[in-house]
């Protein structure tokens, strides 16, 4: 029997990110891409999980990482331009996995982990948070001809959830998607011979996932203007919730504008 490919999983929340997560009914990051590896490789696949913000954390180095065949790192609710030692090791694992031309993938907080470690910027988008779902994503002419969207449609919802947005690419940075609210939703990333395709949005999320985040968020989305009080809120949370266990429910799709309960 062949041995399963063994993929590393870069969680970039903190503990108290986690935390938090877990106690709304959400999965961790790091769980949600280990699920997605493992049902989306033939013949299923090993992971292992590392959490670099946590300070007792322990990361491979050099040849090890060479070991992996290849790189995932999640979202966080971390900020990427901020001066923090939660963010600092980060950007050097992410430098050290080009350099081992390790393949990375990942979404959201991995794209800017993989601009800014290649040398491009991060910065809060002056249009403010994209939530729940990313509209109208259009593959850019780059985009339709690159591996990661073979099969895919030119234009596509997606779900999403952020504040910051990659500003400026690094040498060997392309631009293959993006939308009216987040120019850069996707980009592949080539730096010391490795390469890295990087995703605004998330693949790894279902309806019960963004539910169980929007309900982890809901006081800071009604804050935001999203809703008009906590209660709205929660009543979106309900509705998706809702889709997710009956996926047939045109009245709810439709108020939603969900043409798919997969993105």
């Amino acid at each position: 029997m062949a041995k399963k490919p063994c993929f590393l999983v870069v969680d970039g929340y903190a503990r108290e990110g986690r935390e938090d997560l877990q106690a709304g009914g959400a999965s961790t990051a790091g769980d949600l891409y280990e699920r997605m590896l493992k049902a989306c490789t033939p013949g299923g696949a090993e992971v292992d999980i590392v959490t670099p913000a946590d300070p007792d954390s322990s990361l491979p180095k050099g040849a090890a990482i060479g070991q992996y065949a290849g790189v995932a790192w999640t979202g966080s609710s971390l900020t990427i331009y901020a001066d923090d030692p939660k963010v600092t090791p980060q950007i050097e694992f992410a430098k050290a996995a080009f350099e081992a031309k390790v393949p990375g993938f990942g979404s959201c907080w991995a794209a800017q982990i993989a601009v800014v470690a290649a040398g491009g910027h991060c910065a809060a988008n002056p249009k403010g948070r994209e939530m729940g779902l990313a509209r109208k994503i259009a593959l850019t002419h780059e985009g339709r001809a690159h591996p990661l969207y073979h099969g895919k449609k030119s234009v596509f919802d997606a779900f999403i959830s952020h504040d910051d947005e990659i500003t400026h690419l690094p040498p060997g940075g392309v631009l293959l998607a993006s939308n009216r609210h987040t120019h850069m939703q996707s980009v592949a990333v080539t730096h010391n011979g490795g390469q890295f395709w990087g995703l605004q949005y998330h693949p790894e999320y279902d309806l019960h996932e963004l539910a169980r985040l929007c309900y982890c968020r809901k006081q800071k989305l009604t804050e935001k203007g999203f809703f008009q009080d906590v209660e709205a809120a929660q009543d979106f949370v309900d509705k998706l919730e809702a889709l997710h266990q009956d996926p047939g429910r045109k009245d709810l799709a439709w108020l939603l504008g969900i043409e798919s309960t997969r993105t």
